[in-house]
């Protein structure tokens, strides 16, 4: 009991972002960092008044703290090639491994299994853009997403039994993807990327081209492009784009590309980025309105919004099918959302 305690103890504090000292400040000393210090090492479980308190500060329910799991987390690679300190790291590690330690609980409970398949196992090596762009229509046919829009992201991926997982981490954290206990695909985000939705649906993609191509001798750099360009292909074909903009074009209008973006969730800068890929724009012109992108300030937050949504509901639809059929109870719903039961009830009342 020490040692579940101390491993599950150490995971919040980690997926909080804090360190021994920083956790005895927020509890204003009430438990000193020494006492911390013993808790982590298994020497000694806290009484249940400490226990309330460490949940309060750690946002966490007493019951966490016992509740044994078994997520193996594997490689993690990130969105961006720059590397994330090691608190955030730890952060973006725990936080996934604690909320699919309740999504693979509640799948178990209610006999489910996950049947994830690669879409393009066989598909080969992947080293160059027509490559990228043949691996995005043959996916869309696959999973039989035609050339429409994609309405949720998330939700699609989520039907393929990908894990997707929003993470509370600083800005310099986009995107990461994963396998956990060697079978299960995850793909995370942060939930604070500004500029969503269509940043984080980009994103999503961008980690699927990481879990599913297969490179060739590619350096670290032009993986990412390829990942880029496999992310454009997917939210908007190359033909779906054609028909948009036309073959052939000298420039393009604000107002046509913000059209797009609402219709088809991407970018203006990623749908001119695509016609060049596409060849309906030269460089000269992309490198002109990327430029005057920068300029205006718009690199981020672009002046036309893309007002779709982009979460998965999935896991809370499970948990209210579990109650539906008497398979879990209303505490076990709400240990299993990491709420207490009364935040829980207003949350199912608020659904109802």
């Amino acid at each position: 009991m020490n040692q579940i305690f101390a491993d599950r103890f150490k995971s919040a504090r980690l997926r909080s972002g804090l360190s021994l000292q920083d956790l005895a400040n927020r509890l204003n000393n009430q438990i000193s960092k020494q006492a911390l210090h013993k808790y982590e090492k298994g020497a000694v479980v806290p009484d249940s008044e400490r226990l309330g308190l460490l949940s309060t500060v750690m946002n966490v329910r007493p019951d966490y703290f016992f509740r044994e799991t078994s997520i193996q987390i594997g490689d993690l690679a990130y969105r961006s090639l720059k590397s994330i300190p090691a608190k955030e790291e730890y952060k973006v590690i725990e936080q996934t491994r604690e909320y699919l330690s309740r999504y693979l609980e509640l799948e178990e409970i209610l006999g489910l299994e996950n049947k994830f398949e690669n879409p393009l196992a066989d598909f080969g090596l992947v080293s160059e853009y027509q490559q990228v762009n043949q691996a995005a229509n043959l996916l869309r046919k696959k999973w039989e997403i035609g050339k429409d829009p994609i309405y949720n992201v998330a939700e699609l991926l989520e039907d393929k039994f990908i894990k997707v997982v929003e993470i509370d981490a600083d800005t310099n954290f986009n995107g990461m993807q994963t396998w956990v206990n060697g079978s299960i695909p995850v793909v995370a985000f942060n939930k604070n990327l500004e500029g969503k939705p269509d940043r984080i649906r980009f994103t999503l993609l961008h980690e699927l081209g990481h879990l599913l191509l297969n490179f060739g001798n590619v350096t670290e750099n032009q993986k990412e492009i390829l990942c880029h360009q496999f992310a454009g292909a997917i939210l908007m074909p190359e033909e779906t784009l054609k028909q948009e903009l036309g073959a052939h074009r000298n420039k393009l209008s604000l107002q046509e590309l913000g059209n797009i973006k609402k219709h088809y969730g991407i970018s203006m800068q990623a749908i001119v980025k695509r016609a060049l890929e596409c060849g309906i724009v030269n460089d000269h012109f992309a490198k002109q309105f990327l430029g005057m992108m920068k300029e205006m300030g718009w690199r981020t937050l672009e002046p036309v919004a893309y007002e779709g949504v982009e979460k998965s509901n999935r896991f809370d639809q499970l948990i209210f099918r579990g109650i539906a059929e008497e398979q879990i109870s209303m505490t076990k719903a709400a240990a299993l959302k990491n709420m207490r039961l009364a935040e829980f009830h207003s949350l199912s009342l608020t659904l109802a």
